[in-house]
């Protein structure tokens, strides 16, 4: 037998935020990661909808505030994550939440 694969996530560009909470917030020391197929010195980075960086590193220390997306070839383009640089923010835990789950907020400044 064969186990069909969801094409969504079996070959999707990711883009990961670290720490994991959002919003993401400049002063956070936030760290994008692109996860997808092909070279990892291969990656194409948007910052605002624009072609940032092209053929860097898969990860890097966020320095300025903006909505960034990365591109792997293969996999196409990640979701978008926007980075704030907000005095005050309301934050959740990043990852999938349904209707149910127990979440922890925390209120930072």
């Amino acid at each position: 037998g064969w186990c069909p694969l969801s094409p969504a996530e079996a070959q999707s560009t990711q883009l990961l935020v670290k720490p994991p909470w959002t919003p993401a917030v400049l002063w956070d020391r936030v760290t994008l990661t692109c996860q997808g197929s092909g070279t990892p010195g291969d990656t194409t980075w948007y910052k605002d909808g624009r072609k940032w960086w092209e053929k860097k590193p898969d990860h890097f220390l966020v320095t300025e505030s903006g909505t960034y997306k990365c591109e792997r070839a293969g996999t196409g383009l990640s979701n978008p994550v926007s980075v704030l640089n907000a005095p005050l923010v309301l934050q959740v835990q990043t990852g999938t939440l349904l209707e149910g789950d127990t979440v922890t907020l925390r209120c930072r400044g």
